[in-house]
């Protein structure tokens, strides 16, 4: 797999990002009146805008999260700029935008991906050119208006761990298997990587969980994480063997996003989470899809230390209690399907080792 990689707008649009960050200061102080958010324009917290087939609800803070567009999209807003994370469904971006617009006029500088599932990355290229002001215009913070002042590139910048770039450009029987418009411009390849847009925005890269190239986010202030596919509110932990990933993996990020989540008075409210699919949760469901993930990795072990088959396996039902909430017989990713790869990362010795402490 290529390291490294830099496709055709990486290394300027990471120069700009370093411009912006180092330049933060300045930029607000000289927009010190627009410091108040733009938005949510008179909507009170939790109210729910619908826009066509999307919804967009304010989460608390300056974080929003749109659903019905694939994967959920987290969306903040800054004193200068907005941030997304993720982009849905490319046929759901028009609606997306709409959505966007409702409660902010401010630019989208940055687009993160938290991996490179299709329905995270599917509106990257619309939302990357609906994004940011052309150089040079009014509307863009950063250019001063005289000879010499700083302007950023259009479109916004798609950031991702470095291993969503390399499986998004794989060549597949001689071309690319996703259309290179939709690929990362920037990448980051530690633990984490911080950007600033009126709050600290952390990316968080658990090593082997849903996939090898996943990214949490933690917006400080606004006390949002936003989780991408390591925590699916609708199904079983989604577990991509041939893109990197493994239960134990799933396993230990959701125990460093635990850590770094606080809850309030009987484990609810407090730090908010946005799963990759379904409502939006708290530190409590977060411990309790740990929990389930857990008992039922002990229990494929058990049975895998008795000598069972897989077919065995699966009609001991192990994942039978949660099957309410989490199971499924038909679509992407089936009960059959998760306690298959369990099984075979459990029986091969392929589900690497667990791993404690926040990002290791």
């Amino acid at each position: 797999m290529k390291q490294g990689l830099n496709c055709g707008r990486v290394l300027p649009a990471a120069l700009a990002l370093s411009a912006l960050v180092l330049l933060g200061g300045s930029a607000r102080r000289a927009n010190a009146q627009e410091n108040q958010v733009a938005g949510p324009q008179g909507k009170t917290p939790g109210q729910v805008v619908v826009h066509g087939k999307v919804e967009m609800l304010h989460v608390q803070g300056n974080v929003y999260m749109i659903s019905g567009a694939g994967a959920n999209i987290t969306v903040q807003v800054g004193p200068q700029f907005v941030i997304v994370v993720d982009s849905g469904l490319a046929q759901m971006s028009d609606e997306v935008l709409a959505a966007i617009r409702s409660v902010t006029d401010r630019h989208i500088l940055f687009v993160i991906d938290t991996s490179a599932d299709p329905d995270h990355t599917g509106g990257n290229h619309n939302l990357s050119q609906a994004g940011w002001a052309l150089p040079n215009s009014s509307l863009n913070p950063l250019d001063s208006g005289s000879k010499g002042g700083l302007s950023l590139p259009s479109g916004a910048s798609i950031i991702a761990h470095i291993n969503v770039l390399n499986r998004m450009s794989e060549p597949a029987n001689g071309q690319p298997a996703i259309p290179g418009n939709l690929w990362p411009s920037d990448t980051y390849e530690t633990r984490y990587w911080r950007l600033y847009n009126g709050e600290g925005v952390f990316m968080y890269h658990p090593p082997n969980a849903h996939t090898d190239g996943d990214t949490y986010v933690l917006f400080r202030k606004s006390d949002v994480v936003t989780t991408g596919g390591i925590f699916d509110m609708t199904r079983y932990p989604v577990i991509k063997a041939d893109q990197g990933g493994s239960i134990n993996g799933s396993i230990d990020a959701l125990n460093q996003i635990i850590e770094i989540l606080e809850p309030e008075d009987n484990e609810e409210g407090g730090t908010y989470v946005i799963p990759a699919h379904g409502r939006i949760c708290d530190r409590n469901d977060v411990v309790n899809y740990r929990d389930m993930a857990t008992i039922i990795r002990g229990r494929v072990q058990a049975l895998i230390n008795k000598g069972m088959t897989l077919d065995q396996v699966k009609a001991a039902k192990p994942t039978l209690d949660y099957d309410g909430l989490y199971g499924a017989t038909s679509g992407p990713w089936t009960t059959d399907m998760f306690v298959e790869a369990v099984y075979q990362q459990l029986s091969k010795g392929k589900a690497h080792e667990p791993k404690a402490g926040m990002g290791q």
